[in-house]
């Protein structure tokens, strides 16, 4: 359950990662996640989801690799 996603062009490099309960998802991602419970989504400042993934060392990876810095959405 992880899909490649393009970077939209943003002055902030500040990214947000939160738990998102698969329960909650549209059937589609239900069906992609298989029997997860939950998944963890990368969002921008202004809430845009940039990414949805399986694993939150992943969504950490993932921001790291296109240079922006994670937080973590308690």
């Amino acid at each position: 359950m992880n899909s490649p996603f393009e970077l939209p062009e943003s002055d902030s490099r500040i990214v947000y990662v939160k738990t998102v309960e698969v329960a909650d998802l549209p059937d589609a991602v239900r069906r992609e996640a298989g029997d997860l419970e939950h998944l963890y989504a990368v969002h921008r400042e202004d809430g845009e989801q940039l990414a949805l993934v399986a694993d939150r060392k992943l969504a950490f990876v993932l921001a790291r690799q296109h240079d922006l810095a994670p937080v973590a959405v308690h």
